[in-house]
């Protein structure tokens, strides 16, 4: 079993920062991706960041210079610092995982919930 627990949403005003924290255990391979998903109410869980374990990134358009993801290979861990926030960040983010051992593994945290209020 792999868990993935996350920490650090909370409730911030327009143009604050928050930092997301996710670290994962359990019955962990070598792990390619770990990045950040959200969703909105009403909406679609989209991308917001990945980090490969290489350190490559990608960023949806819309968090582009505002937002940094990072990662510790060693400890397991992926941070996603956000700025000048919005309240269109407003969602549940959640941190996941995926690597390949002879198939495909993802994993999923529970989400956690930043709430931007302007």
């Amino acid at each position: 079993q792999v868990q993935l627990v996350e920490s650090g949403g909370g409730l911030v005003q327009a143009g604050g920062s928050l930092r997301l924290s996710c670290a994962a255990s359990g019955s962990i391979s070598s792990i390619n991706n770990m990045g950040w998903y959200r969703q909105a109410p009403g909406k679609q869980r989209e991308l917001v960041a990945v980090i490969t374990n290489d350190g490559s990134t990608n960023y949806a358009n819309s968090v582009k210079g505002r937002f940094t993801i990072s990662r510790d290979n060693a400890k397991n861990t992926v941070d996603l610092q956000m700025n000048s926030l919005k309240s269109e960040d407003t969602a549940v983010y959640y941190c996941y995982c995926w690597w390949v051992l002879n198939r495909s593994y993802t994993y999923w945290g529970q989400g956690t919930q930043v709430t931007v209020s302007s």
